[in-house]
C-alpha cells in the first residue's frame, strides 16, 4: 500500500497516493497536528488532553482515545482487527506518529533548505524554490490559535522568510537579478519590515539597469521605517544607497560560475601575454597552478581545468624539453577519490604523454621527483582500467616518494595507490590504511586537499566494513574542512554517504529511495560525469535487490557504463530468458573500481534468476575475498547488501554436489583466515608505521 504523507504547511492534511484521507472533525486534525509537531516522539495522553481543551470535559480522556482510533482507521484502513498499529502507535503513557522524514511537508522543507546551504550556488536557487513550493498557507493553519503550536508556527515561518531571501540573494549573486525582483516585491508586500528584503530588491533592480527604481525602493524603505517604526535604515541599506549614488563598480552584476572561471582564465593569460612570451617555460608551469586551483571549485572550474590541462601538456611537449613537460604534467596534483575517469579519452592522452616523458627523462637521481609525479599521474589517470601498468606505476611512485621523504610528493603518490586498490574484491582494509596515512600526513604538513581526500577514503572503506560510527566521524570531519576551505564538491560525496547509510542500516525502503534521489540531485552541474552517469539507477537496483524486491530495471534510464549489467534484467522482465542468459555469459569482469563488488552482485542476481551454474561459480570466486563486507559500500555511495548473503545464496543454488575451489567456504590455497571471516594473504607485508600492505598481485602488480 502507498505510504501516507502529511501536510502542516497550510491546513493539516493526510494523503495516500494523492487522495486526501477523511480526518473527520477539527479535534481529529488537532490531535494529528500535535503528534506531527512532536516529530515521532511520544505525546502523553494527559498532555493531549491539556492541549486540546482549556478546560477539559469529564470524558476528555475517552474522547482523545476515540479520536486516535478514528485516525488509525483512516491512516491504516487495511490493518486487521487487533493487529498493532504501525503508524500511529501506543507507546508508554501516550501516542506517537512514526512518520518517515520524507512523509511530512515541514520536515521535507527543512531538510531541503539545509541541503541547499551545502549545494554549489548555481544549484541552490532551484532547490530552495522547490522547498518553498511545499507551502500551501500559514503553517498549522487549522490550529493557529493553539498555544502549543505558536512556537513551531513562528519558527517555520521565519525559516520560510529566510529561504525566500536567501534564494533572492543567490539569484542576485549569480547574475540572475531579474528573476529575484517579482518574488521580492510579493515578499515585501506581506512582510514590509524585512530590511534585508528591501536591500536585495534595490540591489536586484540596480543590477538589471533600473537605477532610479532602486533608489525609489530605498526611499520607500526609509520612509516606512522612520514613519511607522521611528528608526533609521540599518548600515547595509545606507551603504547600498551610497554605492548606487556613486555607481560603485563593486555593485556590478557577476556572471555565472562557469563564466567566472573563464574570465579568471582570460585575466591570467592576458597578464602572461603582457609579461611572458607565449610558450615560455614560466608561463606553462604557472598555468598549471591556476588549473589546479580551478579544479577544486567544481562545475565550470573543474571542466575548464580539464580542458586547458591537455592544451598545456601538448604545448609543453612541443618545446621538446622533457623536464619541463614532466613538471607541467606532474604539477596537476589535484586529489581524486572516484575510481572512474570523468573523461577517459583525455585521461588516455595524459597517460600517453606521461609515458613518453618518462622515457625521455634522464636516467639519474636529478629527475627522481619528476619521475615520481609522472608515475603517480599514470596511476591516477589509469583508474578504472584493467591493466598491470597502473598498479606498477603506483607502486613505483610510492617507493620513490618514501625514499625522497617529500610529504606532498608522498601524498600525490598515495592518491595513485588508492586509485589502483580495486583490482579485486575485499581490499577495503588496504584503502582504509591508505586513507589513514593520508589524513596523518596531510594534518602534519598542512595539505588541506589531501586531508579531505584521506577522510573521504576512510569514509568509503569504513562503510564497506559496516563501520558506520567511524564513517560518520570522517563525514563530519570532511564537511568541516570543506566549509572552512571552500571545497563545494565534498558535499556531493557526504550527501551520497548519508543516503547509503540510510539504505544500509534498515531505514524504510521509501525513505532510502528518497535519500538516493535527493543525493543524485546534487550531481547536476557538479562537473563529474564519471561519477554521475548511471549512479542513481544502479543505487536503486542495489536497494531493491538488497531488500529482496524484484529488480524492475528501466531500460530507458541513463545507465551509463553500467548498462551491460542492467540490460539482462530488462530481457528477463520481457520473458526473453535465452537472450538474458546470452547477455549474462557475455558480461566482462567488472572494471577495477569502487563498484566492483556491486557489479559482481548484480551479475550474481542474474545468475541466480537464470540458474546459470558457471556464472554463479565465477561470481562466487570474485566475491569471496570480500566476505564480511557490504557489497558496493566501499564506494561510499550505495550498497547491494552484505556480501555474505550473496555468497550463501550462491552456495545454496549450486548445491552440495557442486565441487569447486570456492565451495563451502573452502579457503584459497596459501591463505589464512582472519577473525571475522575475512581472508588475508600471509605473504602480505606491512607499510611503515605498521599499516597493512595490500596483497601482492593487486596493488603490487
Amino acid at each position: 500500500m502507498e505510504a501516507v504523507t502529511f501536510g502542516v504547511l497550510g491546513p493539516v492534511t493526510a494523503e495516500r497516493a494523492g487522495a486526501a484521507l477523511a480526518l473527520k472533525g477539527p479535534r481529529h486534525r488537532a490531535v494529528l497536528a500535535r503528534l506531527l509537531l512532536a516529530r515521532r516522539r511520544v505525546v502523553p495522553l494527559a498532555r493531549l488532553v491539556e492541549d486540546l481543551w482549556d478546560e477539559p470535559p469529564p470524558r476528555a480522556v475517552g474522547a482523545v482515545r476515540t479520536f486516535v482510533g478514528d485516525l488509525r482507521r483512516a491512516l491504516e484502513p487495511d490493518r486487521p482487527p487487533r493487529a498493532p498499529a504501525r503508524l500511529l502507535v501506543t507507546e508508554g503513557p501516550g501516542y506517537a506518529l512514526r512518520a518517515v522524514p520524507e512523509a511530512v511537508d515541514a520536515w521535507r522543507f527543512e531538510a531541503a533548505v539545509g541541503r541547499a546551504d551545502r549545494l554549489p550556488a548555481v544549484q541552490a536557487p532551484d532547490r530552495l524554490r522547490a522547498a518553498l513550493g511545499e507551502w500551501r498557507g500559514p503553517a498549522y493553519a487549522d490550529v493557529g490559535g493553539a498555544e502549543w503550536a505558536r512556537g513551531e508556527r513562528s519558527r517555520l515561518t521565519e525559516l520560510r522568510l529566510r529561504a525566500v531571501e536567501r534564494r533572492a540573494e543567490l539569484l542576485v549573486e549569480l547574475g540572475r537579478a531579474a528573476e529575484a525582483v517579482p518574488d521580492l516585491d510579493a515578499h515585501l508586500t506581506e512582510h514590509p519590515w524585512r530590511e534585508e528584503a528591501w536591500r536585495l530588491l534595490a540591489l536586484a533592480l540596480y543590477r538589471t539597469g533600473r537605477q532610479a527604481d532602486a533608489l525609489a525602493v530605498l526611499r520607500r524603505a526609509r520612509a516606512l521605517l522612520a514613519g511607522q517604526l521611528g528608526v533609521d535604515p540599518g548600515p547595509r541599506l545606507r551603504r547600498l544607497e551610497a554605492g548606487i549614488l556613486a555607481q560603485d563598480p563593486g555593485l556590478d552584476p557577476p556572471g555565472e560560475p562557469a563564466e567566472a572561471a573563464a574570465r579568471l582564465w582570460a585575466r591570467a593569460t592576458e597578464a602572461y601575454d603582457r609579461t611572458v612570451a607565449p610558450g615560455a617555460h614560466a608561463r606553462l608551469e604557472s598555468t598549471v597552478g591556476l588549473l589546479r586551483s580551478l579544479a577544486v571549485t567544481g562545475a565550470g572550474g573543474l571542466e575548464a581545468a580539464r580542458e586547458h590541462r591537455t592544451t598545456a601538456v601538448a604545448a609543453a611537449e612541443e618545446t621538446g624539453d622533457a623536464e619541463l613537460t614532466a613538471r607541467v604534467i606532474g604539477a596537476y596534483d589535484v586529489p581524486a577519490n572516484w575510481t572512474r575517469s570523468d573523461d577517459p579519452e583525455r585521461a588516455r592522452r595524459i597517460v600517453e604523454a606521461a609515458e613518453r616523458t618518462l622515457a625521455a627523462l634522464p636516467d639519474d637521481t636529478t629527475a627522481e621527483a619528476d619521475r615520481c609525479r609522472l608515475l603517480a599521474t599514470v596511476a591516477l589517470e589509469s583508474r578504472g582500467v584493467r591493466s598491470p601498468r597502473g598498479p606498477r606505476a603506483a607502486d613505483a611512485a610510492e617507493r620513490i616518494a618514501r625514499r625522497l621523504d617529500d610529504p606532498a610528493l608522498l601524498a600525490f603518490a598515495l592518491n595513485g595507490v588508492f586509485m589502483q586498490s580495486c583490482t579485486t574484491a575485499g581490499l577495503a582494509p588496504c584503502r582504509d590504511a591508505t586513507g589513514a596515512e593520508l589524513v596523518a600526513l596531510a594534518t602534519r604538513h598542512g595539505l588541506v586537499n589531501y586531508a579531505v581526500l584521506g577522510h573521504l577514503i576512510r569514509l568509503q572503506a569504513r562503510s564497506a566494513l559496516a563501520g558506520f560510527t567511524a564513517a560518520d566521524e570522517h563525514a563530519t570531519a570532511v564537511d568541516r574542512l570543506a566549509e572552512r576551505h571552500e571545497r563545494p564538491l565534498v558535499a556531493v560525496f557526504t550527501d551520497w554517504y548519508r543516503a547509503l547509510r540510510r539504505a544500509a542500516t534498515g531505514s524504510p525502503y521509501d525513505s532510502a529511495e528518497a535519500a538516493y534521489r535527493s543525493a543524485a540531485a546534487r550531481l547536476d552541474g557538479a562537473g563529474m560525469p564519471g561519477l554521475e552517469r548511471g549512479l542513481l539507477p544502479l543505487a536503486l537496483l542495489g536497494l531493491r535487490l538488497a531488500r529482496g524486491r524484484p529488480a524492475e530495471v528501466d531500460p530507458r534510464a541513463d545507465w551509463g557504463p553500467y548498462r551491460p549489467w542492467a540490460e539482462p534484467f530488462a530481457l528477463l522482465a520481457d520473458g526473453r530468458d535465452a537472450e538474458a542468459r546470452t547477455a549474462l555469459r557475455a558480461l566482462p569482469e567488472p572494471p577495477p573500481d569502487l563498484l566492483y563488488e556491486a557489479l559482481c552482485c548484480a551479475e550474481a542476481a542474474l545468475a541466480l534468476e537464470l540458474g546459470d551454474g558457471p556464472a554463479l561459480e565465477r561470481t562466487y570466486g570474485r566475491l569471496l575475498p570480500a566476505s564480511g563486507e557490504l557489497a558496493g559500500a566501499g564506494s561510499g555511495l550505495l550498497t547491494f547488501g552484505p556480501v555474505d548473503d550473496w555468497l550463501t545464496a550462491i552456495r545454496r543454488a549450486l548445491g552440495p554436489a557442486s565441487a569447486g575451489p570456492h565451495q563451502g567456504g573452502t579457503r584459497k590455497p596459501g591463505t589464512v583466515r582472519r577473525s571475522g571471516g575475512r581472508q588475508a594473504d600471509p605473504a602480505a607485508g606491512h607499510r611503515p608505521g605498521g599499516l597493512p600492505r595490500c596483497p601482492p598481485g593487486t596493488r603490487r602488480a
